[in-house]
């Protein structure tokens, strides 16, 4: 169950991410606003699901997990929408 609240989590955060970044950057869209949220979304999940599985086998506690879960995934997908923009410049 909790992976499933965990993927919905992501989903959304991806969907928030896609929407700030679609307001940073009004005019460089280069896979357009559908595209932002696609990549956004799926940034999300895949570093939502490597912090949930990952954190706990190098030994860390499960605060650090929610902590990286919490915030990695969304720098993470601005950081990959930021480099998309960049590298179709």
């Amino acid at each position: 169950m909790q992976i499933v609240v965990l993927l919905i989590a992501m989903v959304l955060v991806g969907l928030l991410i896609g929407a700030i970044a679609s307001l940073i950057w009004k005019e460089n869209k280069p896979l357009g606003a559908v595209g932002d949220y696609v990549v956004a979304v799926i940034c999300a999940i895949v570093i939502g699901l490597i912090d949930w599985y990952v954190i706990p086998a190098m030994g860390f506690s499960n605060t650090m997990k929610y902590l990286g879960v919490a915030m990695e995934p969304a720098l993470g997908a601005l950081v990959v929408l930021w480099v998309v923009r960049k590298v179709k410049k």
